[in-house]
């Protein structure tokens, strides 16, 4: 059965987190808003016209009937499906708590740059945005970076991955996290990286897989940009 993630168009964003696993796996997938009358079917799905399982917002994935929405929860699900993740249930817990712990990590990400909310454009919040991403820099970041340094270094199996001793959707989603601080915040991280070395070790490896490669040098991996939630603003990188 083909999956359907259904995400905005143009900009990586959360649905980039499910697209990694997907892509990872091989995986039969369709990417439905980027075809033609997909956005309008998608829509259709959030008022409600598909049926009783109603998600808030994208992402969600579709599998048949079933229909799973919000990242953690989309990855927790295809994690065994796809064998990223041990098959033990307490790995898939500590999968799925990791992954939401990455999810705080993205908000708070988020919100440098919309401290005041989405309704406002970032220019009409760049005095509070510099602010926000200032206190960001200084400690938000690096307690969630060495919280999965601690992760890694602390696994049985050796610090080459989060969980278990092969790759977990949770690798994936590491990478794709310092992949967008990377583009947002290049001075921050360049200074912050060297305390960090499971991680970048972890980033280089799955840059290296051979189906995250080709995905990556493809047409179906959008760039980075300033829609999205990893943006780029120069006045936001700050010397900490």
């Amino acid at each position: 059965m083909t999956y359907q993630l259904y995400y905005w168009d143009g900009i990586q964003g959360r649905g980039e987190f499910v697209r990694l696993a997907l892509e990872e796996a091989g995986a039969d997938y369709r990417d439905v808003a980027r075809e033609n009358g997909g956005v309008e079917k998608m829509m259709a799905f959030l008022e409600g016209r598909g049926g009783h399982m109603i998600p808030f917002a994208p992402p969600f994935l579709t599998d048949g009937s079933d229909v799973i929405s919000h990242v953690a929860n989309i990855l927790h699900y295809l994690g065994p499906k796809l064998n990223l993740v041990p098959a033990d249930e307490t790995s898939h817990f500590f999968a799925h708590g990791l992954q939401l712990t990455i999810t705080d990590f993205i908000t708070e990400i988020h919100d440098t740059h919309h401290p005041l909310g989405t309704d406002d454009y970032y220019e009409d919040q760049k005095r509070e945005a510099k602010i926000r991403a200032g206190r960001f820099l200084k400690s938000r970041l690096p307690k969630f970076l060495e919280y999965f340094e601690s992760i890694l270094a602390h696994n049985p199996t050796g610090p080459a991955h989060a969980i278990g001793g092969r790759l977990s959707y949770v690798d994936l989603s590491l990478f794709q996290v310092l992949e967008g601080l990377r583009y947002a915040f290049p001075n921050a991280l360049k200074r912050h990286e060297p305390s960090y070395p499971n991680l970048l070790k972890l980033h280089a490896m799955v840059k290296e897989r051979p189906n995250i490669r080709a995905y990556l040098s493809s047409r179906r991996r959008l760039a980075f940009n300033e829609s999205g939630i990893f943006r780029h603003y120069p006045e936001l990188d700050q010397d900490t």
